[in-house]
């Protein structure tokens, strides 16, 4: 196949990319290249996608117009994924405009992208915390999601919204992925286990938000890259609907689709794995929970293993460690200069 990537530098980007690369597909990335983080460790990434023969990158923002048409003419693409947005719930209290201009008006400019060009199949990136702070768990694809807690999480269900009229009024398969708490190699410098890291071999204390009593479905980079694959190969149709959960609507071949481990962790013990990995005990400051935060995540996976066979089982105790060897090695500068995955 032909893709077209948004957010190709991105931590899920990057991962989703690489894998489809070596499965034999043809990548064209987009990607703004922005200083939310760590330029640095964005252009690390596209630099190993590169390697490939099948990658290109084209460098601009998705709420361009020229850039998102330079890549699309590139790609000449059979389905696009939408992986670019402006992420964090915490930075939007500081800088609201980054995710209406990124996560509603770029959006829309991919979701139209779609119908111009009628992909096979549109998968956009949605979230775990477009369910605020349901009471009902695990959360389910078909449960009421219309009280978001954050604009992070209102952006994205803005997102869903407008594509499922997109999809209705032009028939153009759609498939919003919700994502619960990504982690692993490469991730975010603004997540948890990167700060926690960073703090904890610095001998700083680590900030503990919720006095630690969060929960969270932390979700491992390559579990959830596999879910994502197998969604890819499954444009959502009247012929795959699964009777009984399925968030199919009658309206329009527009699915939602949760990836999480339905096993969710609470905070502490992510702490307790990670510093067994690092060999280091940390200085927990206690803190009270942050504007937009819930209280839980968690996913039920019940839709993604009905559709896919696949469900994600990645325990914190395998993928922490896997973090922290990227971490020591990213931070001792061997991540700038070779490929850590293997």
């Amino acid at each position: 196949m032909r893709l077209l990537v948004t957010g190709s530098a991105g931590f899920i980007g990057f991962h989703f990319a690489r894998r489809l690369l070596n499965d034999g597909h043809v990548v064209i990335g987009l990607d703004a290249l922005t200083p939310y983080y760590d330029v640095k460790l964005k252009e690390a990434r596209h630099a190993m996608l590169a390697r490939s023969n099948g990658f290109s990158a084209v460098i601009g923002r998705v709420e361009s117009g020229s850039a998102l048409a330079e890549a699309a003419a590139l790609a000449r693409p059979d389905a696009i994924v939408h992986l670019a947005a402006q992420a964090g719930v915490r930075y939007a209290l500081s800088d609201p405009q980054a995710y209406i201009d990124s996560n509603v008006a770029g959006s829309w400019q991919v979701i139209d992208l779609a119908r111009q060009l009628g992909v096979g199949h549109l998968v956009l990136a949605s979230t775990s915390s477009i369910y605020g702070a349901n009471a009902k768990v695990p959360f389910a694809e078909t449960d009421r999601a219309d009280e978001p807690l954050s604009l992070y999480a209102a952006t994205k269900k803005a997102m869903e919204v407008m594509a499922h009229a997109s999809a209705h009024l032009h028939r153009v398969p759609t498939t919003a992925v919700r994502f619960f708490t990504a982690y692993g190699p490469w991730g975010r410098p603004d997540m948890a286990l990167f700060k926690f890291s960073e703090a904890i071999l610095a001998g700083r204390p680590i900030e503990v938000y919720g006095e630690g009593n969060m929960t969270r479905d932390f979700t491992y980079i390559d579990d959830l890259v596999e879910g994502m694959v197998r969604l890819l190969a499954l444009p959502p149709a009247e012929s795959n609907r699964v009777a009984g959960i399925d968030s199919l609507s009658p309206q329009a071949p527009f699915r939602v689709v949760n990836i999480g481990r339905d096993a969710p962790t609470a905070l502490f013990d992510l702490i307790a794995a990670l510093e067994k990995a690092l060999g280091r005990t940390a200085q927990r400051r206690l803190l009270p929970m942050q504007p937009g935060d819930v209280p839980r995540t968690h996913a039920s996976a019940e839709l993604l293993a009905a559709l896919t066979g696949y469900r994600p089982a990645t325990g914190v105790e395998r993928g922490v460690p896997a973090f922290a060897d990227w971490y020591r090695q990213w931070q001792a500068g061997a991540g700038r200069a070779r490929h850590l995955l293997s």
